[in-house]
């Protein structure tokens, strides 16, 4: 049995000083006898935040999909380095489930594979299924297989037409997503383009990635239905490059193109409606681990103050993945900073101390 630990600062989003004590791997309230004060011993100047989120990572990805598991373990502590203790996996052909029994891991909330059609996706990622209405019992299959979540690509490049596609029909969608809700699962999926996002939505799906086609009829229809965006606006930062490496497909380059320069109004527009929005990185193939930190700062860019960013990445991030931040008789998660980490990426990406399942990192 370890001994118990003490911290103190503040806490956000309202700043106020607040003291937590870990015994046996758990958040108190209450004080310890003997605990060790480990941070916070001269005052209240430091910070306390849960446990970062990216709320789209992809632990157990490469650029050619399946990776080995000792690779998969390496992006996850990295992730643990810049404080990002809970993972949610938006895809992902390696099996990490194992890695829950491994206490130093973030914990990862997992959507199982990419569902796709054949060649309508990276290559090694996804499922492909031949036939569109396989698409439900897939879905059911990855439901029962992950951890909450379920993730579609719903939208590729088609090679036939020269240019972005959806992958579904709408009234197969509509079945796909009612059978990941009667599992108890949520739906995601990839989209880069416009004609994709109404039958999504309509039919009743719980998040989309990236949303670089949104448009003011759409928004419209996310505010209705609920729906959350992940946007991974550092990701977007590659499709200037995606564009140029499709000398093949010029409606796709000046598609990818447009989309690029249009996404961050967009994306401001929908935060502006009201469409709830988080932070991912999309880390695992384009992107390094460990960037969650300048996702928020990108957060600000589309118009979100300092702390809403960062609540994008922690405190209402974990709420909306229905997973608890700093409460009596949680899980010691909890990532400590010497300066405000509203400040900037060069403090959030720096944390003064990680704890894990109550262990000092």
């Amino acid at each position: 049995m370890a001994a118990p630990l003490h911290v103190r600062g503040r806490g956000l989003p309202d700043g106020e000083p607040v003291e937590w004590w870990v015994v046996n791997g758990t958040l108190s309230a209450e004080p310890a006898a003997g605990a060790e004060t480990i941070f916070g011993a001269d005052g209240y100047d430091g910070w306390i935040l849960p446990g970062l989120v990216d709320a789209h990572c992809h632990v157990g990805l490469g650029p050619q999909g399946q990776i080995p598991v000792d690779e998969a373990v390496e992006q996850a502590e990295t992730e643990r380095a810049f404080g990002a203790l809970l993972l949610r996996d938006a895809g992902s052909p390696t099996d990490t489930r194992d890695f829950d029994d491994r206490p130093e891991l973030p914990r990862i909330i997992r959507a199982g594979r990419h569902l796709a059609r054949p060649k309508r996706y990276q290559r090694g990622f996804a499922i492909e299924l031949e036939d569109p209405w396989q698409l439900p019992k897939a879905v059911a299959t990855q439901a029962r297989w992950g951890d909450g979540w379920v993730k579609l690509v719903g939208d590729w490049i088609d090679r036939d037409t020269g240019d972005l596609a959806p992958l579904w029909p709408d009234d197969v969608l509509e079945a796909a997503i009612g059978a990941a809700h009667a599992n108890g699962a949520r739906v995601t999926a990839h989209v880069f383009s416009e004609d994709a996002l109404p039958g999504l939505i309509t039919a009743g799906i719980d998040c989309i990635e990236h949303g670089t086609g949104l448009t003011e009829d759409t928004v419209d229809l996310m505010v209705e239905h609920g729906t959350a965006l992940v946007p991974t606006l550092i990701n977007i930062e590659n499709f200037p490059g995606i564009a140029d490496a499709a000398h093949r497909y010029p409606r796709y380059q000046q598609h990818m193109r447009a989309l690029y320069r249009s996404c961050r109004e967009r994306i401001a527009a929908a935060r502006e409606a009201g469409v709830p929005i988080y932070a991912g990185s999309d880390a695992g193939s384009a992107v390094a681990h460990g960037r969650i930190a300048d996702e928020v700062e990108a957060l600000k860019e589309i118009g979100m103050s300092a702390t809403e960013a960062l609540g994008a990445a922690c405190w209402d991030a974990r709420e909306w993945l229905r997973r608890p931040g700093l409460r009596h008789g949680a899980s010691a998660d909890l990532v400590c900073y010497d300066e405000d980490p509203r400040a900037g990426a060069a403090v959030l990406a720096n944390p003064a101390m990680v704890i894990l399942r109550g262990v000092v990192y």
